[in-house]
């Protein structure tokens, strides 16, 4: 199994953390983006979105983060990270869709902009990662975990761009619910990180 990997990107670290949940062993690739080689033809022929991170799994190849962990989970998860049911995979999804939008137009771009001196409005994003942000506390003010009661690839998809959003120059001391959550998601056996997760 390959990842076509980088290691700062939220992305892909949530795909390395599945994996590592899963007590999964695969091949990292790195791929450095500021030289382009995300850009390539030979990238390109794996990924045509030109984005990190994809998966070569004995030839099978996907990607986008989120069907990343639906394809992992359903193949090795044994129905733990990704149910079986409608209702279940509908809860799932709801969050997997916070986490590929609201998550990365807010908690995302609001941190790449100083951390990696992107372009974009800063504030804009700021003000969409607290929107984000307050969702997930309100959940988790009264949820352990974001869907079915227990760990799911919904935890996973959310968690990074959460718990690195202080890189935005947003505080996390306002969720006192979500820091709750980031030490029950490092509690996990298998859990681990990566650089900025544990900054604040």
């Amino acid at each position: 199994m390959k990842l076509y990997d980088m290691e700062l990107s939220g992305n892909c670290y949530k795909v390395r953390l599945l994996l590592a949940l899963l007590g999964r062993k695969f091949d990292s690739v790195p791929m450095n983006l500021k030289a382009g080689e995300h850009k390539k033809p030979e990238y390109l022929a794996i990924n045509p979105m030109g984005k990190v991170p994809a998966l070569d799994d004995g030839g099978f190849v996907i990607r986008d983060s989120q069907a990343i962990l639906v394809y992992l989970a359903g193949k090795y998860g044994a129905g733990k990270w990704w149910p079986d049911d409608a209702n279940g995979q509908g809860e799932v999804m709801q969050w997997l869709s916070l986490s590929a939008n609201e998550m990365i137009n807010g908690c995302a771009i609001a941190r790449a902009i100083p951390k990696f001196k992107r372009p974009g409005d800063l504030p804009a994003a700021q003000a969409i990662a607290k929107g984000a942000l307050s969702i997930l506390e309100g959940h988790l003010a009264k949820h352990d975990w974001l869907a079915l009661g227990r760990p799911t690839i919904a935890d996973i998809a959310c968690y990074p761009y959460a718990a690195l959003v202080w890189e935005g120059e947003v505080p996390l001391d306002p969720y006192p619910a979500l820091r709750a959550w980031f030490k029950r998601i490092k509690a996990l056996p298998g859990y681990v990180g990566m650089p900025g997760i544990d900054g604040k």
